[in-house]
């Protein structure tokens, strides 16, 4: 019988709990799920010393071991999580020095590295992302690309794989993270199924905006831009043109266009595009409609245009993508044969 994998998450004062738990929660319910194959995890929690830790939200924790206990041996992953000293006008990851030592002796034993949230500055001190792509709490990624200029930063990313390291956004996203990493050991289903033991909605893929498009609409503060982005995501499939959203507004074309760009940070059709193929990546995930269907339902005028927007947003075809996140092709259809056509 295959013994458990065994997960070490490094614990200090000022961590955040969730950075801890979330993933602690998925590995443990995966092994639940899992129960009797010996396949699943063992999650161990290692410390500077024996006293207990305190997050940064009051909640205590009581680590396994120490750090002089443990040298990596035997370790599968070494799980960083991530501590933010907020403060009135900026926000200061915090790089526990004890953990930045443990990390940089411990992690050339480990088959993979994983850092949540500001974790990912721990990892860069350590100079695990030199040369990678990685990501970080949205708060912290300018910070981290100014101090350690060897390392790729996407800011908006929800996780990022850069084997044998992977980097996860603030907080929640360990959750997501945790779950593709279920998936890279033991295969989508079990991943889907721990979500939903988990009772939640959808996993993210890693390429997902951090800032969800509720979120988004809430950012504004403008009333009548919030009731327009709502409005839009829920017109998508329709022929939304400037003129005709600025009417809706009841402004001119110039003046919407400039407050528009000024709320959202983007221009109406580059929104547009980007909640078009954000929509066309859930149902790819969930559904089995066609890609003729789905660009239909998306506002895409054809199945080329659905193709060219979605790669230039994702680097990949809509074919591949719902081939990696649901383990099965397109329907072979006349509309799929023309996405891998298409140049």
């Amino acid at each position: 019988m295959s013994k458990p994998r065994r997960i070490v998450i490094a614990v200090f004062d000022g961590v955040e709990s969730l950075d801890v738990t979330g993933p602690a929660q998925v590995f443990s319910t995966a092994s639940r799920l899992l129960a009797g194959s010996g396949r699943g995890y063992a999650v161990e929690l290692a410390s500077a010393g024996p006293a207990p830790v305190e997050c940064a939200g009051g909640v205590r924790l009581l680590a396994d071991r120490t750090f002089a206990d443990s040298d990596g041996e035997g370790v599968d992953t070494l799980v960083v999580p991530g501590g933010l000293g907020i403060r009135t006008d900026s926000v200061e990851a915090v790089v526990d020095p004890d953990v930045l030592t443990w990390v940089a002796r411990v992690a050339p034993r480990v088959r993979r590295v994983v850092s949540v949230c500001a974790g990912a500055h721990t990892l860069a001190a350590a100079g695990l992302l030199d040369g990678r792509r990685a990501t970080t709490h949205w708060a912290t990624a300018e910070a981290l690309a100014e101090r350690y200029p060897d390392v790729t930063v996407d800011a908006d990313a929800v996780y990022v794989r850069a084997d044998p390291v992977w980097t996860g956004a603030g907080v929640s996203a360990g959750i997501d993270m945790s779950l593709a990493l279920v998936a890279d050991d033991h295969g989508r289903r079990l991943a889907l199924s721990t979500a939903k033991w988990m009772v939640m909605y959808l996993q993210r893929p890693g390429d997902q905006s951090q800032f969800s498009t509720p979120l988004k609409r809430q950012s504004t503060a403008r009333t009548d831009i919030a009731e327009l982005l709502a409005w839009i995501d829920a017109h998508l499939a329709e022929r939304l043109t400037v003129p005709a959203l600025a009417a809706r507004m009841g402004v001119g074309e110039r003046q919407f266009a400039r407050v528009f760009v000024r709320e959202t940070g983007s221009t109406p059709a580059a929104y547009l595009d980007a909640q078009r193929v954000h929509a066309a990546r859930r149902l790819l995930q969930e559904s089995d409609l066609t890609l003729a269907a789905i660009g239909a339902r998306c506002g895409f005028g054809s199945v080329h245009s659905f193709h060219r927007a979605f790669k230039r947003h994702t680097s990949v075809t809509p074919q591949t993508y719902r081939r990696h996140f649901t383990g099965a092709p397109a329907p072979a259809t006349a509309d799929t044969l023309q996405e891998t056509e298409t140049p």
